[in-house]
């Protein structure tokens, strides 16, 4: 399947990567540009004098002398950056581009050892002690991302497909290699039989990788190792401690060895888990391989796993932007209904996570609910967590936020009131960065011969079929417009059915669909879907589907278990949800009230934050004032007209520190 956006909206990001993500984070990895690099969170263990990245892979490779410095796991964050330039030289070739990234492959070649072993940190720190210990180690995570930005380089540099965009360029497998012989040193040293190691990385991330090599490559050996490492979380749960106990060499990660077991989902055997426990973004990794293995083997038992804990997330432990993760310590989900506003973690990360837990999801199931999530966290804290000029990056992202109070507070230190020039720990944005390179992957999805529409991305789309193939076009200018045009040619001897996302929040939705004749087949309908999708037959020819949703802003409520959410209503427009802004109603936001019976007005803003639709309301302020004590035994109910202004969620944070707020207090 080839997929080429055409969207307005997305190229414009797509671009951004190009243009300024890309050669900005490539500078920041060679500690080539003076910046601020800020810690995530008031901690001084958090390294952040400077990147040193490359310069980590050339001390490995024996370029250079020197230490490691960084993180344990700062090699990925020069793999994501590849991966995303994989994607970025498949949709717009670029020489300068290509010879960057193809030396950085050469010196991640020139550091990989005889042996196939990769780990910058424990070639020059402690070479003595790989994979001795794992619950800290990251050496599997780091090896993830590589295989996973390898197999992106040689789809985009090497392998040839006919169809949109011609015949792909030929160049160099170099990078295939180094990651087949990475992924065949680490089948050697892991799995269930006798003198391997019985144990899985503290940070999922390998498995995902080793079944896009094994789709790659058709070799099973790959798969069965992702099995392994997913079958063996929670079979030892005393493993990452006994290695710590037994290894005497330093800690890579300090802070890890008393973590509890629910941290790395190794609290019950991965087959007994039913909720998401731990930390984010390692529980929707983990996921997002289980569901990928159960997909692509058709084993329902880890299919079980993966629909109780999706049940878990999407029922209670979601918050309405598509965050997850409702604490700083551990980074992690807590309770059933526990989503604090202003002390949430929110990682950008743990959202992108999200969207790949999502997508392998509908391969499971064609249900549009998985979609309406994927969706969900795309349009709001996946693309919160980037500026609007691709320079500056947040790591969490709250729902609620006063900037004196993340100043002075410790329990807010990781609430930023802007976003950093870069990150201590930079995990964030060259994920954010390979996300949107490759956007186009996540709009289309096979389903048997069906073809899922997921997202409505102005697009081209091509899919061959042994008879034939079928041409896909989709008009849009979503979340603007909800009005779609789908036009299918189908240049094969049978039917093909597109089924195309009904969203969960649309209360009307009307379709029309057109034979190749230009005249109608079907008349105008309010569309019926079958568990979130909307199929339409497509015999052999032109079929021209349209769609329009509602996508009037809508008033949405938490469910009243959610404590921090009680008598607060929160405002949407289709997949983006909107929040309030100091820039556009002053300080103290949370003295503002917006009645049930305002009306909600939309206008499109060609000047504002690059151009954005918003919302305005007439709304009720509260007075307030110091005199009069802290306290009194008389309600201060005064009160006067406010208009209230919201902007989408996804563009706050681009006018300098003021406040912020998502859920605004109802008045009756």
């Amino acid at each position: 399947m080839k997929t080429v956006v055409k969207d307005t909206f997305w190229n414009r990001y797509k671009k951004l990567v190009k243009t300024r993500m890309l050669p900005y984070q490539w500078k920041v990895l060679n500690d080539d540009i003076d910046i601020r690099i800020e810690k995530e969170r008031n901690d001084a263990s958090i390294p952040s004098e400077k990147s040193h990245a490359i310069e980590n892979f050339k001390i490995a490779a024996g370029r250079t002398k020197g230490e490691h410095y960084g993180w344990v796991f700062q090699d990925s964050d020069v793999y994501k950056w590849l991966e995303a330039a994989a994607y970025t030289l498949k949709n717009y070739p670029d020489e300068e581009l290509r010879k960057i990234a193809d030396e950085v492959v050469d010196l991640i070649g020139e550091a990989q050892e005889e042996s196939g072993y990769l780990n910058t940190y424990f070639t020059i720190m402690e070479p003595d002690h790989k994979y001795k210990r794992l619950g800290e180690s990251h050496e599997l995570y780091c090896a993830g991302h590589f295989i996973e930005a390898a197999v992106a380089y040689h789809e985009a540099t090497v392998s040839c497909c006919s169809g949109l965009g011609g015949q792909k360029e030929v160049g160099s497998s170099k990078a295939l290699e180094i990651a087949i012989k990475l992924a065949d040193h680490i089948d050697a040293s892991f799995g269930p039989e006798e003198g391997k190691i019985h144990g899985c990385d503290g940070h999922e991330e390998v498995e995902i990788a080793l079944m896009r090599l094994y789709h790659l490559t058709g070799c099973d050996r790959y798969m069965k190792l992702a099995e392994f490492f997913l079958l063996q979380r929670g079979k030892d749960p005393d493993f990452f401690r006994r290695q710590f106990r037994e290894d005497t060499g330093k800690p890579a990660m300090g802070g890890l060895y008393n973590a509890p077991l629910t941290y790395f989902q190794i609290h019950a055997p991965i087959l007994e888990q039913d909720t998401a426990e731990g930390h984010a973004v390692r529980l929707v990794y983990m996921c997002t391989a289980l569901a990928d293995v159960a997909a692509s083997t058709g084993n329902k038992d880890l299919e079980a796993v993966c629909r109780k804990i999706w049940r878990n997330i999407a029922d209670r432990r979601m918050f309405i932007t598509g965050g997850i993760g409702s604490t700083v310590s551990g980074e992690s989900f807590t309770l059933d209904y526990d989503l604090p506003n202003d002390t949430m973690y929110c990682e950008t990360c743990a959202s992108i996570g999200l969207i790949f837990f999502a997508r392998q999801m509908l391969r499971l199931s064609a249900e549009g609910e998985f979609g309406d999530v994927m969706e969900r966290a795309l349009y709001n804290t996946a693309l919160a967590g980037m500026a609007l000029d691709g320079r500056h990056f947040f790591y969490v992202n709250p729902l609620e936020v006063v900037p004196e109070k993340s100043e002075k507070d410790p329990t807010k230190s990781h609430v930023k009131v802007v976003r950093p020039d870069w990150l201590g720990c930079a995990c964030c944005p060259p994920n954010l960065a390979r996300l949107i390179a490759s956007v186009e992957d996540y709009v289309y999805l096979e389903s048997g011969r069906d073809i899922l529409v997921n997202l409505f991305i102005k697009s081209d789309m091509v899919r061959k079929y042994e008879d034939g193939e079928v041409e896909v076009k989709m008009e849009a200018d979503y979340p603007r417009s909800g009005k779609m045009q789908i036009h299918v040619d189908n240049r094969t001897s049978q039917n093909v059915r597109i089924g195309v996302r009904i969203p969960g929040w649309a209360d009307g939705a009307n379709g029309k669909v057109y034979g190749g004749d230009g005249k109608r087949s079907d008349s105008e309908c309010a569309v019926t879907a079958d568990r979130g999708f909307w199929y339409v037959e497509c015999s052999a020819g032109a079929t021209d589907i349209e769609l329009e949703l509602d996508m009037n802003p809508k008033r949405w409520y938490a469910n009243p278990l959610v404590s921090e959410d009680v008598d607060k209503v929160c405002i949407a427009r289709g997949p983006q949800v909107y929040c309030a802004e100091g820039a556009d109603n002053g300080d103290n936001l949370h003295l503002l009230m917006l009645p049930k019976s305002s009306a909600l007005n939309y206008k499109w803003q060609d000047e504002l934050l690059e151009g954005v639709g918003t919302i305005e309301a007439e709304g009720i302020r509260l007075s307030a004032s110091e005199n009069g004590g802290l306290y009194r035994c008389t309600k201060a109910d005064s009160t006067k007209p406010a208009k209230i202004k919201l902007i989408p969620y996804y563009a706050w944070a681009n006018r300098g520190p003021n406040e912020m707020r998502v859920w605004l207090r109802e008045k009756e």
